[in-house]
């Protein structure tokens, strides 16, 4: 597995401080989030996924813990928008760039509105995509924050 992706080369480029973890990604797991987090042996909190998004029928993103849902009216409300749905997953991949499973938020293919949990934000580091399936970048979620221009909000159920 390569771990020079779209996504290290962004955060290296940026001078954001990184690890990469890489792990055997179950693609028949019934959580993807929840199955990384228990191959890195980290609390699903701290283990976040990125789920790609139409804000009123425009490319968004959210970045949530991997045990958390989406509440699509938070969401919407924090980026300014009325309604929020899920996108198609080949949507999805057309508009990021990265195959579902391995979509990060960094080094996409076109920039988009984010949004991350607020209590992201409590963890001392995070893991997120590091832009291919199995493969989690560690980081100070502060400088996620940051790089994205991400709005940090309260968008879980």
């Amino acid at each position: 597995m390569s771990k020079s992706t779209r996504a290290t080369m962004a955060l290296s480029k940026a001078g954001i401080a990184f690890t990469t973890h890489s792990y055997d990604y179950d693609a028949d797991a019934d959580s993807i989030g929840l199955a990384a987090a228990a191959a890195l042996g980290e609390e699903p909190g701290r283990v976040l996924k990125t789920l790609m998004l139409l804000l009123d029928g425009k490319p968004a993103c959210a970045i949530v813990p991997s045990d958390r849902e989406v509440a699509m009216k938070k969401l919407a409300a924090a980026l300014g928008g009325k309604s929020a749905q899920m996108m198609k997953p080949a949507d999805a991949e057309r508009i990021s760039g990265y195959k579902v499973g391995g979509i990060s938020p960094f080094g996409q293919m076109k920039r988009v509105p984010v949004a991350i949990e607020a209590d992201a934000l409590k963890q001392p580091h995070v893991y997120i995509n590091g832009g291919q399936r199995g493969l989690q970048v560690r980081l100070a979620p502060r400088d996620a924050v940051d790089l994205l221009g991400a709005i940090p909000a309260a968008i879980t159920a």
